[in-house]
This record gives structure tokens, sequence and C-alpha cells, in this order.
């Protein structure tokens, strides 16, 4: 994938992952910090943090739990390691961390 096409496909997803996040009422606020990063920040000051990383052509996610790096597959974001979707995964590691930010 070009450069320029991986920015345009990156950035439509965190778009979408704003979005989500906003809409989902999950206890967590969502912020675009610069170009190709969202934080996702929790009640307790934690955060999870979603960047496009343009080297790797990867969007790379840091939660408390641990990183994660999803490539596009053509149609989805899927994990490099484990093959799990980008949106599924975040939902679990919102809800994940929802609950230990609650503890």
């Amino acid at each position: 994938m070009i450069p320029s096409e991986f920015e345009s496909q990156a950035d439509a997803m965190l778009e979408k992952i704003a979005r989500a996040v906003e809409e989902s009422g999950a206890d967590c606020d969502c912020e675009p910090r610069g170009s190709g990063v969202l934080e996702i920040e929790f009640p307790d000051g934690s955060r999870i943090i979603v960047n496009r990383h343009s080297a790797a052509q990867e969007i790379w996610v840091a939660a408390r739990s641990g990183g994660y790096h999803f490539r596009f597959d053509g149609s989805d974001w899927v994990d490099t390691r484990e093959k799990r979707e980008l949106l599924a995964a975040l939902a679990a590691l919102i809800a994940e961390q929802s609950r230990t930010a609650g503890s």
C-alpha cells in the first residue's frame, strides 16, 4: 500500500473508533491528540492510546494489558498476533480497562 493510501485508511479507522467510543456509552473519553493519535481516558486516569504507525503501516494500540499491532488485510484491520479485528479487540480492551479502572 502506498503511504497516502495507508494514511487515508488509518485515519478513516481512527475516526470510526472515535465515533464508536463516544456512541458506546462506555465510561471513558476519547480525544484526538495530534495527527493520527487517539487517547481514550478512563476515570482513574489510565489511558488507551491508538495511533497510526506509518513506517510499519499499522495501527498500534497501547493499553494497560499490553501493546497490539493491527495491519490492514484489504478489508479489515487485523491483529498481527491474535488475528482479532481492531474494533472487536478495542471493545474488549475498553471493557477490561473500565472494569479495572473502577476497582
